[in-house]
Parts: C-alpha cells; structure tokens; sequence
C-alpha cells in the first residue's frame, strides 16, 4: 500500500486534509501531550504549580536535546508500526492486525526502553502474549485501564478504511491488553473522535457525533474481530458484554456534555470528567480539555498536563484532538524538534498524509 491509499482503492483524504497534515500533527500533538505530562503525572495541581509554576506557562522538560516520551507514545508507535504491517500485503483484516500488533506489542514488552512506568495490564498481557496461547487467553477481561485507549490513535488516521474496519481494528488492539467491554468502546470512540476531526468536523458538533455513534453501536459486538473474548467475562452473552461498555461510555458523554459548556477552563478538569485512569474518563477528559480550547492547543496541551490524574495520557489525548483538528502547524518546531522519536512519528505521519 502506498501512503494514503488504502489497499487496492483510491485516495480518500480530502485535499484540505492533506494540506493540513492530520496524521502529523495528530501524532506528534499525541507525543508533545505525553511529554509535557511526563513529570507532572501523580501530582497534586498544587504541587504542579509548585513545582513547574503557572500552568499556562508549563514547557516540556528537555533533557540533553530530548524531550522523553512515555509508554502511551511507544505503545502507540508500536500500533502504528503493527497497522502498516497489516497493511503492507493487502486490506486490513483481523487475522493480519492481531498477529502485527501482537508482535510490537511483544516487541516493546522486550524493549529496554520500556522503563517509562508502563501499567501493570499492558505488562501482564503482554508477559502473555508471548506465549502461544490465543490473544484472547492474554487479554485482561477485568482491565478498562486507560491503556486500551492512549495508543489507538493511528487507525483513526488510516485512510481507505470503512467505518467497520476502523471500528474492529480499534477494539481489537484494546482488546489484546485490556479486555473490558468500556475499554473497547472508549478506544472506538478515541479512534472515531481523531478521524472526524481529521475528516474537518467542527469540535462544537463533537459529543452529539460520538453519542450517535455509540447509540448505533450499543448492541453491536465484533465477533470477526474480538473472536470469543466476551466469553472470558460473567456476562450471558456477547451483546450484554458490549452493551456494558457503551452505556459507560454514553454515561460519561452525558458528563463531557455538560461539562464543557460550564466548566471553569482556570480549574482542573479532572473534577468534571474524572482522573483518567479509565478508559472513559481518559477519553471525556482529554476531549474536555480540547474542547474547551480548540483553537489554542499549547493551551490546551498545559491544561491537560496540569491535572491531578493521568496527566500524560490526559495530554496525550488532548494533543491528538487537537492536532487531528488543526494539523501539523499547530506545533511549534521547538517544540517537536526536540521530541523523542520525532523522526518516526512525522514520517508515520507523512505516510498516511501523502
């Protein structure tokens, strides 16, 4: 497959889209998020502003040249290597995904430069899937952590997908870690919200697209590609199981909604949406923070970092938002030129833009 063209089909991404380079500013924005809530990540705002000052002044620490990523930044590099894999013989498919992911995945569990405070359910699932049992048997079905969601941001970038493949691909690489129906429905959503904005949704009508779509997908479980997942958890039947995890999800839509038109931007937005630590609230609290800046994104960026949960995969998130909305310009080159694996990630970014 060549860059921006899907398997066999034509270019998809609207000339606009291209110009603005979404894929780029959707990964590095991703990266500058991590970075900047590297630090800050299990403090207090207090202690933040202690520490750092005022959190609209907020910078990356660069150490030496490099601004130092986290595990969400690897884990996503590692989904993004997996999909162009997958992609590289053919059309995207579940067999194809899961044994490219399944290897990065690995292969990042292996990696040296995996001492960045990696969570304990991408540890374990990963320990598993080396082994060679079924990816299923790997998947923690209990853990909605939100390291289901931090990494899935390439496939909303992939052009030449259906709805379904993006869908299925973004539940299964959620899947091969975190097994919990709401960290597969969050990780759609994720992924939905980063193609819209990608495609030029305007961020004003973006909670009423993802609460339609999760409406539409509430009952839908994915059997070509989550296999018999479902059947490692107590629910009846696989349309119980997915239907937990949406109407999680649609609950903190619900909040994220009212949220962002009463939200105080100067307070931690955690208290609206939650800490992060989950799946959902990673995904309402990054999406707060961009929304509630949509046009400002180091504003916005310095918000997310400024919490007092997840900070860097809050940031994260919200860097992709916003990068996705505004395109690889919204970056300052001081900024990205300094991130840690820059390189790989405007080239992963150029490669889906062209």
């Amino acid at each position: 497959m060549t860059g921006g063209q899907a398997a066999g089909g034509a270019h998809t991404a609207s000339p606009a889209v291209a110009k603005k380079r979404a894929a780029e500013g959707t990964l590095v924005g991703l990266a500058l998020g991590d970075a900047l809530g590297f630090p800050t990540e299990f403090l207090a705002v207090e202690r933040i502003i202690a520490s750092y000052g005022p959190w609209r002044e907020l910078k990356p620490r660069v150490t030496r040249g490099v601004s130092r990523i986290t595990d969400d930044t690897q884990m996503t590099l590692a989904f993004a290597r997996g999909i162009r894999t997958a992609m590289s013989d053919g059309e995207l498919t579940p067999a194809r995904l899961a044994e490219a992911v399944r290897e990065e995945y690995v292969d990042w569990y292996r990696s040296p430069e995996n001492n960045r405070a990696p969570g304990n359910t991408c540890l374990t699932a990963c320990g598993l899937l080396m082994t060679h049992r079924p990816w299923q048997d790997a998947s923690q079905i209990g853990s909605k952590g939100c390291g289901a969601n931090m990494r899935v941001a390439p496939i909303g970038l992939v052009p030449g997908l259906s709805d379904d493949q993006r869908s299925g691909a973004a539940q299964l690489q959620a899947a091969l870690t975190h097994g919990h129906p709401t960290g597969l429905a969050a990780s759609d959503l994720t992924a939905r919200a980063v193609y819209l904005l990608a495609q030029g949704a305007d961020p004003a009508g973006l909670v009423g697209q993802l609460r339609a779509y999760a409406s539409k997908n509430r009952s839908r479980y994915r059997e070509d590609w989550l296999g018999d997942l479902w059947t490692r958890s107590q629910d009846p039947d696989p349309v119980h199981f997915i239907r937990r995890g949406w109407d999680e999800c649609l609950a903190v839509l619900d909040r994220l909604d009212t949220a962002r038109r009463t939200a105080d931007p100067e307070a931690d937005p955690c208290l609206c949406t939650g800490d992060g630590w989950i799946a959902e609230e990673a995904l309402a609290t990054g999406l707060l923070v961009f929304l509630l800046f949509p046009d400002e994104p180091l504003t916005a960026l310095r918000r997310a970092a400024c919490t007092r949960g997840d900070s860097d995969s809050i940031a994260a998130l919200t860097g992709a938002f916003a990068g996705a909305h505004l395109g690889a310009g919204a970056w300052p080159g001081e900024w990205a030129d300094a991130i840690e694996h820059g390189e790989e990630l405007r080239a992963l970014g150029a490669y889906w833009d062209a």
